[in-house]
């Protein structure tokens, strides 16, 4: 039994932030940016979008695009690290009651910016086992909600956006269209490189004591820099030692959408053609766990993704976690 992607969908706000309006809020520039990042624009969700509204939409768009019913869905994975609630409920429920998947379970993955790739080997796992045919995978994040937009160390690297795709039971023959294998690990001595000091039960937020900036994201830069690109060379290394393959197999590799030094730094060091990985971080910058699903998305509907490429996906984020995924699309 074998577990395909059968369909991508997307959404992002409306309201798209340029280099040039952070400009206004920080000290920076949109040469600074862009040459540091790759980053140009990022869109930025309005006062009344959540994360489930991003997420609604992008999984309405995959069930559509997949001639699915909402009842034909047996689970919803939903992963964030800007849940529309701290803790309870799942995000994930919410979309799951809101597109009408009245027989799904669901459940937020909480693996930051790793995350859409642990939701995909979760899925395949469920699908594979016979626990379910059909499951909905979404990356959903509003970062802009968590962002300390005085720190341009951090506010210029993020953005708001969702994707979501459709991983079901293969009815085609083997050798088709196949989820073949994935790559997952964490390395939690580094959680403190990046994170919301406060707010959990390590450290309750605390009326009149503590400082709003510690609710917010922090994030030791070159620490994260140094993780992601080893992290981004020992995934695509060991998915392609351990399924006999070759870069030069592979058509595609989707690495989470982070800065574009850090997946040039990982080419150079592993090997790596650039050509070979998919960016779009000039358009929305890095949506964390929507990252993946909506380059994805991206590549499909320009016709540069098409059913039989070799792909690999690569996440890595807080936690430390990262990963990868190999699919035959």
């Amino acid at each position: 039994m074998t577990a395909k992607v059968a369909s991508v969908g997307m959404y992002v706000p409306q309201r798209r932030m340029s280099n040039n309006e952070l400009t206004e809020l920080v000290d920076t520039s949109d040469k600074w940016i862009y040459s540091h990042t790759g980053i140009r624009n990022r869109h930025i969700a309005d006062d009344s979008e959540a994360t489930s509204d991003l997420a609604y939409h992008a999984s309405v768009q995959a069930l559509e695009r997949a001639s699915l019913e909402p009842d034909q869905i047996d689970l919803v994975l939903l992963a964030t690290s800007t849940p529309d609630y701290p803790g309870l409920p799942s995000t994930a429920s919410i979309v799951q009651d809101r597109i009408g998947a009245k027989k799904a379970g669901a459940m937020d993955i909480v693996a930051a910016c790793t995350g859409f790739v642990y939701g995909l080997e979760t899925a395949r796992a469920f699908v594979t086992s016979g626990a379910a045919r059909t499951v909905l995978v979404i990356g959903a994040e509003v970062y802009s909600g968590i962002l300390n937009w005085k720190d341009r160390n951090t506010c210029v690297l993020f953005g708001d956006g969702a994707g979501a795709v459709i991983v079901k039971r293969s009815d085609e023959e083997a050798g088709q269209s196949e989820m073949l294998d994935s790559f997952l690990r964490s390395r939690g001595s580094g959680a403190r490189t990046l994170l919301r000091p406060s707010g959990g039960s390590r450290t309750p937020v605390v009326p009149g004591e503590t400082e709003i900036e510690t609710t917010k994201l922090y994030m030791d830069g070159r620490r994260v820099y140094m993780f992601a690109v080893g992290a981004m060379t020992d995934v695509l290394d060991y998915l392609l030692e351990r399924n006999n393959l070759t870069i030069d197999q592979i058509d595609h590799v989707v690495p989470h959408q982070a800065n574009i030094r850090i997946i040039e730094a990982a080419c150079k060091r592993g090997g790596f053609p650039l050509e070979k990985f998919f960016t779009n971080l000039e358009e929305y910058a890095n949506t964390s766990a929507a990252s993946i699903p909506i380059a994805l998305n991206e590549m499909v509907e320009t016709d540069r993704l098409k059913r039989g490429d070799m792909v690999i996906t690569v996440g890595f984020g807080a936690g430390l976690t990262y990963g990868g995924n190999l699919i035959r699309w």
